[in-house]
């Protein structure tokens, strides 16, 4: 018995240290010099020119990655949204003291991509069954939510989850929840691209690359050509 509470134990601890909130703890500056010169970002006057939808489903590092190689896809920005607190920072949010959630702002090009097609990815990339929690990340922060800006996209949600329900794709019941955005707060500047910034980190190789991976194999067509 007491081995396989030391097993337990020394699990739990590993599981802990590749969790979001310790990873960004250990070394907000691990950037890859080489990666950065490769990002080439757009400015806000260009990025008005877009659409932009809403979504949380956990560690923000993870959807932005996902999200920023879907084809019609511009750019994703990493923030806070879904609570009422102002100006939220990551270490209120990341230790569960406001009632917002971590999420992407997703700036997409609806000639090339649709709403519809977003929310696909945003089911099709994380476990929606899963209250408060996924992965290696709990808490409130980290549940699952899909934004709306008007009654056409909460539509689109809500059918879209009357759909799973119907075709059983889960085994338990969606618990996203479904909320027209308020307000959304950019994230501090070490969070945005991280996961293309920071790829030796122990949180983006052993859970952001295995749920980019898995989300690759069920969906490469919607994904970018040359994508990771």
């Amino acid at each position: 018995m007491n081995l396989i509470i030391k097993i337990t134990t020394l699990a739990c601890a590993i599981l802990f240290s590749v969790s979001c909130e310790s990873s960004a703890k250990k070394n907000k500056k691990e950037a890859n010099s080489n990666v950065t010169d490769q990002l080439v970002k757009l400015t806000h006057e260009e990025l008005q020119h877009y659409e932009v939808a809403y979504f949380a489903s956990g560690c923000f590092w993870c959807v932005e990655a996902i999200y920023e190689d879907v084809i019609g896809v511009k750019e994703v920005i990493s923030g806070y949204a879904g609570g009422n607190e102002v100006n939220p920072t990551y270490e209120q949010v990341g230790r569960g003291l406001t009632t917002h959630a971590e999420a992407v702002k997703v700036y997409y090009d609806p000639k090339e991509v649709a709403f519809g097609t977003l929310v696909k990815v945003f089911f099709g990339s994380h476990d929606p069954t899963t209250l408060n929690r996924q992965g290696p990340d709990h808490g409130a922060q980290y549940r699952s939510i899909a934004f709306y800006s008007n009654e056409g996209e909460k539509k689109i949600i809500e059918d879209y989850i009357e759909q799973l329900t119907k075709d059983k794709v889960y085994d338990a019941p969606i618990v996203t929840q479904v909320e027209k955005i308020e307000k959304f707060y950019k994230a501090e500047e070490y969070h945005q691209d991280y996961e293309r910034l920071n790829p030796n980190n122990p949180y983006i190789i052993n859970i952001s690359k295995p749920r980019y991976n898995r989300f690759k194999a069920k969906y490469p067509d919607l994904l970018k050509k040359g994508t990771h």
